[in-house]
């Protein structure tokens, strides 16, 4: 079965939501305790989605991937967050655990890629958590590079860097 890619609607983000969290549990459970990983529960992150879009959609897109009508995955992307006109900003891109590896999450950075030069942006940039080794490799693989800026955040309790990639458009 193909992949389908389509803007999301606000039916959709309660599945967000879930998926977001499925993802982030199999992406950041080798290297993040559970305690951290344990909130939200799925349907609290459908919620923050819900609100999340409530204040983001006239300036953000979410675009979804469906294999054979169901919801597989998701990007998000905006302006840049040190505010760079020239800059938009891949503010995620989550999977189906069992989607990684099907070309999906390929489909999804392209097609963000796409909408970024359509908007206007010479530069996209995204956060990616520095212990996160798979998600540096396919950042790395399709052009992106660390720009040697670095923060902390916040999953649950626990502090985790994350590091800033780019790439031209």
């Amino acid at each position: 079965m193909m992949i389908t890619l389509r803007p999301a609607t606000d039916a959709d983000l309660m599945a967000v939501g879930g998926l977001h969290q499925r993802s982030r549990v199999a992406a950041y459970s080798a290297f993040l305790p559970a305690r951290a990983l344990a909130d939200p529960t799925p349907e609290a992150m459908g919620a923050y989605w819900v609100e999340r879009w409530t204040w983001e959609r006239d300036e953000h897109r979410m675009t979804v991937a469906e294999r054979g009508g169901r919801l597989v995955g998701f990007s998000y992307l905006g302006p840049d967050d040190e505010g760079d006109p020239a800059t938009a900003l891949l503010n995620a891109i989550h999977l189906e655990p069992a989607e990684r590896g099907r070309g999906t999450g390929r489909a999804l950075i392209l097609d963000a890629l796409d909408a970024m030069r359509a908007r206007g942006a010479s530069r996209a940039v995204l956060w990616v958590l520095r212990d996160n080794a798979h998600a540096r490799r396919f950042y790395e693989h399709g052009g992106w590079a660390p720009t040697g800026t670095e923060r902390d955040e916040h999953i649950g309790a626990t502090v985790v860097p994350q590091l800033r990639y780019a790439r031209r458009l």
